[in-house]
């Protein structure tokens, strides 16, 4: 799954023109690299999840988000 996470004028994921939250960043990451797309300075992890930027077609930089899951592990006490 692929959701937009916020209106198309907001800056809020700037410098990247626009970002995405997907299930599985690994896997799409695969896809992406198999049809020849490569992420740009591959993949950083976070406290809230797994980030990657790649390029459309259209020269956009585009930002891909899996969340992290919360469990009684990883959540604040």
């Amino acid at each position: 799954m692929v959701a937009r996470l916020a209106a198309a004028d907001s800056t809020w994921f700037a410098p990247s023109e626009s970002a995405f939250r997907v299930d599985d960043l690994d896997a799409l990451l695969a896809q992406l690299q198999a049809a020849g797309i490569e992420a740009i300075d591959g993949t950083q992890s976070h406290e809230n999840g797994k980030f990657a930027w790649v390029m459309d077609p259209d020269g956009n930089k585009v930002e891909l988000w899996e969340p992290m899951v919360w469990d009684d592990g990883n959540k604040a006490g």
